[in-house]
């Protein structure tokens, strides 16, 4: 039965208020054991000073570890962004431990650059001086840098969140792909323009069974990736990768501290993956963004858990605190090409998040979002500093800040955001974000905001507000605003694991909501025509009555399904055309007065044409009725 949106909306808030908090917040979900705080005092790490710069003066080259930075992990490679690998010679890397380090210098996919690569790694808290030979041949530029060696927390200690049985009624079951059980989407307002695309959603962590999911916006669904128990999987979109459009999304472990350690898949229109990108440099990649540029980059997050004595902002000795970095990686190579670090360039007197005890890592920057711009710059969101940061090409520094406590510009009214998601920024030069506003609660609801920037008065005027048009919703984490070629708005609702379309005027087009307490980082809206290279499932049944066949067939996301021709047969050598019925949904069915052995299916396109036929498989008999019934 069809319930109100709005109150499927708050149902499922309440049920959803432990994930959010685990992916909004470094603090510990309820029954989750605590974390072991490091023994012994923990070095110095909170910087002197915040204004590094990865560019080397006098050079077109860009480094990493940036040159002053205390943050590097002892398995860093290290960078040279900006000149053919041919003209960066001579390297030289010495700590001040572990002495000399050879290696060797692998360039970078794109030709604009390499990595050192050391051939042992480095010791914690040690200084590390590089020297090299950079330019053409008589040209050459001596250059040098240093940068110091954090000591990494490990977080083995912390748990993962747990991916639940669900109730039967949260979710769906075929007779065709019985190891599958995807939640259930309902739709509450009715999509009016189909040809906008598919739902790309994730389910989990949560109840349920975790993995990435594509539904019509009628509710349909077109496939699902189910993977184990302990995997989840966030953020699936799609994306431009070597001139195709491809599916992507980070799949891993979800740590209670608010972030992930796994890696990113690509996956063509045939469910094939075709480039997993995984973190650098002695990190795993983050769960919270994934985008894909030209010439086979992608920007992604990591999360660098360090020690760190907190005493000069008022913390304990033996702190933790949680570094979060942002890398450009070769996907060809899996070099890093660059890394910036949030302790580098942001002080921790911005954060909003407050201190905490001894046994949790602070995390008081939580970067969720990564937009790279086309001149190089890239846009990030900070959840914790409430704010977002334009940095430059290269070098990395701020160029402004939007939002926080240091704010570039003069907030309009209604321009401020608080615990916010998903900044992007548009080729017309406004920023969008997903303002949660919650966690704690800040503002009254949950908004997407379009924000104009002047940047010769520094003030930032407010375009457009998305509120839910269903009446309030607070979302304590997570959620995104996708703006559609048409000007239309997809949100996703975050910690309320729901997904809506609007107008251009915030005119509600679309409604759909996962079952409470299911969880999906993000969602979006793209056009889709997926060709498994799989085989139809089939499975088929004689019924009780002995004389009747009933034909379960399925294709976990094939989009191009308009009917089923039915083979059935008393022998594997001898089935033939019984029966044809319409693709009705993600399982169709049919019954037809005959029983047979045997039974395969063909899948049929518009015009009639054969997509692919199944495996012939045997009819299960019905059970014999017990005796002396």
């Amino acid at each position: 039965m069809r319930r109100n949106g709005y109150i499927v909306l708050v149902i499922a808030a309440v049920a959803w208020v432990t994930v959010a908090i685990v992916l909004g917040t470094s603090s510990l979900s309820s029954g989750a054991r605590t974390v072991v705080p490091p023994s012994g005092p923990s070095p110095v790490c909170l910087p002197a000073s915040i204004d590094h710069s990865a560019a080397l003066a006098g050079t077109p080259v860009s480094v990493s570890p940036a040159p002053g930075t205390d943050t590097a992990n002892p398995d860093t490679q290290i960078s040279f962004l900006g000149e053919p690998v041919t003209d960066i010679q001579d390297v030289s890397v010495e700590g001040s431990r572990t002495g000399y380090h050879y290696g060797h210098v692998y360039g970078y996919f794109q030709g604009d650059g390499g990595s050192f690569v050391p051939n042992k790694h480095f010791d914690t808290g040690e200084r590390v001086v590089v020297r090299a030979l950079l330019g053409r041949a008589g040209s050459e530029r001596r250059v040098s840098f240093a940068f110091r060696i954090a000591t990494p927390y490990t977080t083995k200690g912390i748990p993962g969140f747990p991916n639940p049985a669900a109730p039967s009624s949260s979710y769906q079951s075929f007779v065709s792909a019985p190891g599958l059980h995807p939640p259930i989407l309902e739709v509450t307002s009715a999509d009016r323009d189909p040809s906008a695309g598919d739902l790309m959603m994730t389910v989990g962590p949560g109840p349920g069974e975790p993995g990435p999911l594509i539904y019509t916006p009628q509710g349909r669904l077109v496939w699902f990736d189910q993977l184990p128990q302990e995997v989840n999987a966030l953020n699936l979109s799609a994306q431009s990768y070597e001139g195709q459009r491809d599916l992507t999304w980070w799949q891993g472990r979800v740590l209670s501290a608010g972030f992930g350690e796994g890696e990113d898949i690509v996956m063509d229109s045939n469910y094939q993956t075709v480039a997993t990108v995984r973190a650098g440099n002695g990190y795993q990649a983050d769960l919270h963004d994934f985008q894909i540029v030209s010439n086979h980059v992608a920007y992604i997050t990591a999360y660098n858990v360090m020690r760190c004595d907190l005493t000069p902002v008022g913390g304990v000795r033996n702190g933790v605190i949680i570094d979060t970095a942002v890398q450009a990686v070769d996907i060809k190579t899996g070099l890093v090409r660059w890394e910036w670090h949030s302790l580098d360039h942001v002080g921790v007197g911005e954060s909003h998040a407050p201190l905490p005890d001894e046994a949790t890592p602070w995390d008081w920057f939580h970067l969720n979002s990564v937009d790279p711009e086309p001149n190089g710059d890239v846009l990030i969101s900070a959840r914790s500093t409430w704010a977002t940061y334009q940095l430059a090409k290269g070098s990395g520094v701020i160029r402004w800040r939007l939002g926080g406590n240091k704010s570039s510009f003069a907030m309009g009214p209604g321009a401020a955001t608080a615990w916010q998601h998903d900044a992007r920024i548009h080729a017309d030069g406004t920023v969008t974000v997903f303002d949660d506003g919650s966690n704690p609660r800040i503002h009254y609801q949950s908004r997407g905001v379009r924000v104009a920037l002047d940047t010769a008065r520094h003030q930032a005027r407010v375009l457009a507000v998305y509120p839910h048009p269903g009446g309030p919703l607070l979302a304590d984490s997570q959620g995104n605003m996708q703006m559609l070629p048409n000007e239309d708005v997809l949100i996703g609702w975050g910690a309320i694991p729901s997904v809506s379309e609007l107008t251009k005027s915030g005119g509600l087009l679309l409604d759909a909501h996962l079952p409470p307490g299911s969880s999906s980082y993000r969602a979006f809206r793209y056009p889709w025509a997926g060709h498994p290279l799989s085989l139809p499932a089939v499975r088929a049944r004689v019924l009780v009555t002995g004389d009747s066949t009933a034909v379960f067939a399925s294709w976990n996301g094939a989009t191009n399904v308009a009917s089923w021709r039915v083979l059935a047969g008393n022998s594997r050598s001898s089935i033939t055309p019984q029966a044809t019925m319409p693709d009705s949904g993600f399982e169709s069915s049919v019954t037809f007065p005959d029983a047979y052995a045997y039974v395969a299916v063909q899948a049929l396109g518009a015009g009639g044409e054969l997509l692919a036929t199944s495996p012939t498989v045997s009819v299960v008999k019905p059970a014999a009725p017990p005796k002396g019934g």
